[in-house]
């Protein structure tokens, strides 16, 4: 069944606002034959009269006032339609699909949506919480816009991974506990700890961290939710190891924090498929790499 054209639904309003099909033609810039053969295709599309002639006025019939009525809204929603697309392409709207780990969500993108709602309030961002492997693979089949993920990843094709900031991996321990200046594996190895799932980067991190001093140590319990682990610190459960964000302060004076003996860093890389990238999504870019310094 063939569809009605917007193009015949406007002349149609046009000729039903102006009464007359010469000042519709005038005022779509059509050849008047063409504004007849809108109203015909129309005519013949719904099985009935339309438009009423009498004494050079052209009026809806009932059946016209029905098809003018929805008209109006059709041509209203297209319009808006193509209003909100332009937005987006010049970046002034859009929303932004963004897979990161609960760590980097809670520590680092208030920052940064609190900045980009400054700047640019029409761009809606919206977060998955996501491992890096799972961020890489929903960013490879277009589910997503950008990643931010743990570092090294092997290369992925059609996606471009850059490091975006590094940061220092602390101890984090019960304030109650005798605790170093410094932390060493050989030390922590023999406390209770509370770890991240090996699902996560920082799993791999720290398991390297320690078997670099001949350490395996077998945590208490394994999560990928950090807050929920420095709530466990704070109750005296156990010691961890995760990222110190610079920016974020240590609020429960029931933890402390302990630079570690080695020195270990975590990197986060900025992930986004290659070529051009639409303009909400280099507007959330933007906001991202401002927050590189680690």
């Amino acid at each position: 069944m063939r569809e009605i054209s917007l193009d015949r639904l406007r002349t149609l309003v046009a000729i039903a606002d102006l009464g007359s099909f010469a000042e519709a033609a005038r005022v779509l810039n059509l050849a008047p034959p063409t504004v007849s053969l809108h109203v015909a295709e129309l005519e013949a599309r719904v099985g009935g009269t339309l438009l009423s002639r009498t004494r050079g006025n052209v009026q809806p019939t009932a059946i016209g006032e029905t098809l003018v009525e929805r008209a109006r809204r059709l041509l209203a929603d297209a319009q808006q339609a193509l209003d909100d697309v332009q937005r987006q392409v010049l970046g002034l709207a859009g929303r932004v699909r963004l897979g990161a780990s609960t760590g980097a969500i809670a520590q680092l993108m208030p920052q940064a949506l609190e900045t980009l709602g400054h700047a640019h309030p029409g761009i809606d961002v919206q977060v998955a919480v996501l491992t890096s492997r799972e961020t890489l693979n929903k960013l490879a089949e277009g589910s997503l816009d950008i990643g931010l993920v743990a570092l090294p990843q092997s290369p992925v094709k059609g996606l471009s991974i850059e490091p975006w900031r590094r940061d220092p991996v602390m101890a984090y321990l019960p304030a109650r506990w005798d605790c170093p200046a410094q932390v060493t594996p050989e030390w922590l190895a023999t406390q209770p700890l509370i770890l991240n799932d090996s699902s996560t980067g920082l799993s791999r991190l720290t398991s390297e961290w320690f078997n670099a001093a001949g350490q395996q140590p077998a945590p208490r319990i394994q999560l990928n939710y950090n807050d929920a682990i420095k709530s466990l610190v704070a109750a005296g459960y156990g010691a961890t190891l995760l990222p110190n964000e610079g920016s974020t302060p240590l609020a429960d004076a029931r933890i402390v924090m302990r630079p570690l003996q080695p020195l270990l860093w975590r990197q986060l890389g900025i992930a986004h498929r290659s070529g051009e990238v639409e303009r909400a999504t280099g507007h959330v870019l933007q906001v991202l790499w401002g927050l590189s310094a680690g």
